[in-house]
């Protein structure tokens, strides 16, 4: 028997037009947050 192809869902494009830069630096890492305006995480 054949396996049935699984199809790829891709994630929605979210369109922000604002958005903050949480900057979180320590000895050895700095890590960067864009937030929406209610703080939901968009990239780190």
């Amino acid at each position: 028997m054949a396996k049935e192809a699984t199809r790829v869902r891709r994630r929605e494009r979210k369109n922000i037009s604002t958005g903050v830069a949480h900057v979180s630096s320590t000895f050895n890492n700095t890590m960067i947050t864009i937030t929406d305006a209610q703080g939901n995480a968009i990239a780190w």
